[in-house]
Formats: structure tokens, sequence, C-alpha cells
């Protein structure tokens, strides 16, 4: 009798410890799977910066000008610009290779963003300059928007055509129109907004 309780009794223990142990598995797994899922999501938060920047732009008075919002898409850069207190008309629009706005005249952003050494313009046989953008109409009231797909830059910091390379780049808007085939800037004039991407 003796000996039938202490089998049932090692049994009993053998059944107590192999669920503690499956219990324990089954916490690691779970911790495994959360710490997985919270580095995805980590990635995915990463991704979504680097995928996406919002430019604010000044004046050389140094006053808001304006607001650009930037998506990589696919192999593309959605621009969606609006600006505010400025001369009716239409301006220039470039992204510059620095990212650096140094008011008034925003010379700190240097030259036209042209990684791949193009002539300036849209209308030019040998452009445009991958920072070359068409031109904003500002209405009346100085205010004035302007939505367009960049095909030859790219947010992404790996990529022969970023926007993000080391110095950054910047958002730049000219006093005149743009003419489209005039190196290097299109006759567009002064540079009266900036707004740095870094």
């Amino acid at each position: 009798m003796k000996k039938y309780f202490f089998l049932l009794f090692l049994a009993l223990a053998l059944v107590l410890a192999g669920c503690s142990e499956s219990e324990k598995l089954d916490t690691t797994s779970d911790k495994i799977e959360q710490n997985e899922n919270n580095a995805d999501n980590q990635d995915d938060e990463e991704t979504k910066v680097e995928n996406r920047k919002t430019v604010e732009l000044t004046s050389g008075e140094d006053k808001k000008a304006g607001t650009a919002v930037l998506e990589q898409v696919d192999k593309s850069v959605q621009i969606s610009l609006k600006v505010e207190g400025m001369e009716p008309g239409k301006h220039g629009v470039h992204f510059h290779e620095t990212g650096k706005c140094e008011a008034p005249d925003f010379e700190s952003a240097g030259a036209h963003f042209n990684p791949e050494d193009s002539k300036h313009g849209m209308d030019n046989d040998n452009g445009p300059h991958a920072g070359d953008l068409p031109n904003i109409e500002v209405a009346e009231d100085g205010t004035g928007e302007l939505e367009y797909t960049a095909d030859n830059v790219s947010l992404l910091t790996d990529e022969d055509n970023s926007l993000m390379d080391e110095d950054g780049s910047a958002l730049v808007i000219h006093e005149k129109e743009d003419d489209g085939k005039t190196d290097p800037s299109g006759e567009s004039g002064n540079r009266i907004a900036c707004g740095a991407l870094e």
C-alpha cells in the first residue's frame, strides 16, 4: 500500500513539474514574440519617419512662409507645399544641396540639388537638375499651393539622389518665376523662403 501511494505521489509530482515547465516555456515564448513585435513596430516607426518629412519654411525676415510635407512613395517623393505672406504671381521652387537656411539671403543652402550634374530646367534638353520643381502660383491674398510628384529625388538615405545625405538639403522659393531652361536657376531671382531637410 505504501508503495502504491509512493508511486502515485511520484506520478503527481512529475505531472506538476511538467506543467510548471510548460508554463515557463509558454511564458518565455510569449516574451520572445512580444519582443519581436516591439522590434517590428519600432522598425515600422523608423521607416515612417524616414519616408515622411515636414519642412517649415521661413522668409528672409524670419517669419513663417509655409509648410511642405514630403512623402516617399515607391521611387518618387510626393510634395505638398502651402505658402503664405508672399507676393502674388509665380515663384520658382527648388531643392538646394545643403540643409542650412541662414536668413536673409539663404545662400547657405548652396546650389540646386544636382547630383547628376545636369543643366537647369524642366524644358532644357540637357536637364533638369534633380532638385528642379514646378513654379508655385501665389494668389492675391499671398497664399499658394503646389502638389507635385518628384521622380528625381529620394528621402531614403541609401539612395544616390537622396535629399537626406550627410549635410541634408533645403527647399527654397525664389522671388520670380523659373523660366524652366536658363542656368543656373531659371532667372528666378533672389531666394525669399527656405526650409531645411535634416
